[in-house]
C-alpha cells in the first residue's frame, strides 16, 4: 500500500477534534504536522499525535513532509492559506466556505488547475449513508421522475448557545452562508447542479443579546439579513426552494423533501452523516424507512479529505464548493435586486457514494 498519506493541520480550533476523531490512527493517512495563530494550542495538539510537529504556518506550507493541507482556519483565510499550499504544489482540502467570495474562490481553483493539485472542501457530511441513501432512490427511480424539492433549516439565532456569536451576523455571516452548504450540496447531489436563483430575504432586528458564556446580556449588532429565501432553478428542470432562517423557534418539517411523480423522499438533516431517509410511494398507506443503501457508514468529518486521497477525484470538490458559493451569493444578490440570478458556474453531480461499511474505509 505504500507509505500513508501525509497530512498537514492549518487551524487547530474546535472543529479540528472532529477531524482528528477521523484521521488521527486511519491506516492511510498520517499527521505529520499541525500549525495554529495559537502557537501554544497547536503544540498541545501535536504533543497528542505520534510523530506530529508544532509548526509556524509558514513552514506548514513549505514543508517536503506535507502532501496535503487540511485547512480549518477562520473563513476569511481559506483562501490565502489555500493558495499559499497550492504555490507549493500541495494539495488542499478545506472547511466551507472555498473562499470569501467568487474572485478569491476562482482565483484558487485557478491556480490549483496551474498546478495541477487537487483541490476538496466540506462539506462531507453529504457523503454518508443519509444523503446518499436518498441520492440513490432517487437514481433507482423509487420517487419517478423528480419534480421539486423544499429544504428547510429554522433556528432562533446561535446567540442562545454561542458564547462568541458576532461573525454570524456581519457580512459573511447570516443563515445562508453559515448553513446552506449543507443543504445546497445535498440538493446537488440529489438533483443536478442549479442554473438560476431568486431569492427574497430579510432582518427581524438589528441587534441580538448573548445568550451564553463571560459575555452573556451583551449585544450583538446584526449587519446583515437573518432570514433568506429562494428558488432554485436545477438544471435538469427541477425547482427546488430554500428556507434558512435565524428567525424561527422551531419547524416540523423535514430538512429536505424531494417530491416525484410517483413518491416522496423524506431526507435526513444534512449536517449529519447519517439519519432515516423515509419514502411514501403512491397508493402507500404510510412512510417506509429505506436500509441503507449508499454512502460512507459510521462516517465523520474528514471522510471527503479521505475519499480525495483514495479516488484522485474528490466528491466533495472544490468545482462542487465553487459552484454552492455561487449559488449563495447569487441568492442574497437577487434578494437585493429583486430578479432572477443566472449563475456563471456549473459542477458535475459527483458519483454515488457504494454502501461503504465502516470496516471499508477506517481500515
Amino acid at each position: 500500500m505504500g507509505r500513508p498519506h501525509r497530512v498537514g493541520i492549518v487551524g487547530t480550533g474546535f472543529i479540528s477534534a472532529a477531524y482528528l476523531g477521523t484521521l488521527a490512527g486511519h491506516p492511510g493517512v498520517t499527521i505529520a504536522a499541525v500549525a495554529d495563530i495559537d502557537a501554544a494550542r497547536a503544540a498541545t495538539v501535536a504533543a497528542g499525535l505520534a510523530g506530529c510537529r508544532a509548526l509556524p504556518v509558514d513552514e506548514l506550507l513549505q514543508d517536503p513532509q506535507v502532501d496535503t493541507v487540511l485547512n480549518l482556519t477562520v473563513p476569511a483565510a481559506h483562501g490565502p492559506v489555500a493558495l499559499a499550499a497550492i504555490a507549493n504544489h500541495k494539495q488542499v482540502y478545506g472547511e466551507k466556505p472555498l473562499a470569501a467570495d467568487m474572485t478569491a474562490a476562482r482565483a484558487l481553483l485557478d491556480q490549483a488547475a496551474a498546478f495541477d493539485v487537487a483541490v476538496g472542501c466540506a462539506p462531507d457530511t453529504v457523503l454518508g449513508t443519509g444523503i446518499q441513501t436518498a441520492r440513490a432512490a432517487v437514481d433507482d427511480g423509487l420517487i419517478g421522475r423528480p419534480l421539486s424539492a423544499v429544504a428547510v433549516m429554522a433556528t432562533p439565532g446561535h446567540e442562545r448557545w454561542h458564547p462568541n456569536p458576532d461573525f454570524y451576523y456581519l457580512p459573511g455571516g447570516g443563515p445562508l452562508l453559515d448553513m446552506g452548504p449543507y443543504y445546497l450540496s445535498a440538493l446537488i447531489h440529489l438533483l443536478g447542479p442549479i442554473v438560476a436563483v431568486t431569492g427574497a430575504a430579510s432582518r427581524l432586528r438589528d441587534s441580538r443579546v448573548i445568550g451564553s458564556g463571560p459575555r452573556a446580556g451583551s449585544p450583538v449588532p446584526v449587519e446583515v439579513d437573518t432570514h433568506v429565501t429562494g428558488v432554485l432553478h436545477h438544471a435538469g428542470g427541477v425547482l427546488s426552494t430554500i428556507t434558512t432562517s435565524f428567525d424561527a423557534v422551531r419547524t416540523t418539517a423535514a430538512p429536505i423533501e424531494v417530491h416525484g411523480e410517483t413518491g416522496t423522499l423524506a431526507v435526513p438533516d444534512p449536517n449529519h452523516f447519517d439519519g432515516d431517509v423515509r419514502l411514501f410511494a403512491l397508493g402507500a398507506d404510510d412512510w417506509r424507512t429505506l436500509e441503507p443503501s449508499a454512502g460512507y457508514q459510521g462516517a465523520g468529518r474528514g471522510i471527503g479529505l479521505l475519499d480525495m486521497i483514495t479516488t484522485g477525484a474528490p466528491r466533495a470538490s472544490g468545482a462542487l464548493a465553487l459552484h454552492v458559493l455561487d449559488a449563495m451569493t447569487s441568492l442574497l444578490r437577487s434578494a437585493a435586486e429583486g430578479r432572477r440570478i443566472d449563475l456563471t458556474t456549473t459542477a458535475d453531480r459527483p458519483p454515488v457514494v457504494p454502501f461503504t461499511p465502516a470496516s471499508g474505509w477506517r481500515s
